[in-house]
């Protein structure tokens, strides 16, 4: 992931996802390419998720997820003034979530053998 970061995004170090968004330029896309692709990290999900008490893999892997759609919907997390909007957006997407939706059934941690 830090290889994607540092190659896609031009940052240093490891990330929780990537946002690839053509969303604004449609036109330079080939019929059937997809407008928004999100590359998210499962091991910064699985640290994570086993780092607090409040969260899990499951929820982790979904937030990722949120958090990219947020910045391919125009959010951004760069700045203070808007990464409290981004965290107040996340919090609103994942309380529904969690009410529609079994994260764990979705996303479930990887069995090592």
């Amino acid at each position: 992931m830090a290889e994607y970061n540092a190659d896609i995004v031009g940052h240093e170090g490891t990330t929780d996802v990537i946002t690839l968004s053509w969303f604004d330029d449609p036109e330079g896309l080939f019929p059937g390419d997809p407008e928004l692709i999100l590359i998210v990290n499962p091991d910064a999900a699985a640290r994570e998720g086993a780092g607090r008490e409040d969260s899990s893999y499951a929820f982790e892997t979904a937030l990722y997820i949120v958090h990219g759609m947020l910045h391919a919907a125009g959010e951004d997390d760069l700045e203070e003034e808007t990464r409290i909007s981004m965290r107040a957006a996340e919090k609103r997407v994942m309380d529904q979530l969690k009410c529609e939706f079994d994260l764990a059934a979705l996303f479930p941690e990887k069995r090592t053998s």
